[in-house]
């Protein structure tokens, strides 16, 4: 697995999972989402992912969007 899907899929699942504890436990939770589309906003324009750079660093291979 590349460095490209392992960022899709951690985003993904960051989005969900807050977008569970903001129905189940507190709407604050609403912030960390949009702070994660923000984040892949960013990343599309600048490819700059801090995620990225540290999936790297631990040995798996990039794919087009990070490399």
């Amino acid at each position: 697995m590349n460095v490209d899907r392992l960022v899709f899929g951690f985003a993904g699942a960051m989005i969900l999972v807050s977008l569970l504890l903001s129905v189940f436990h507190s709407s604050y939770w609403l912030w960390f989402t949009a702070f994660v589309g923000a984040n892949l906003l960013q990343s599309a324009f600048t490819k700059f992912c801090p995620l990225a750079i540290i999936l790297r660093k631990l040995g798996f291979k990039p794919g087009a969007a990070f490399d």
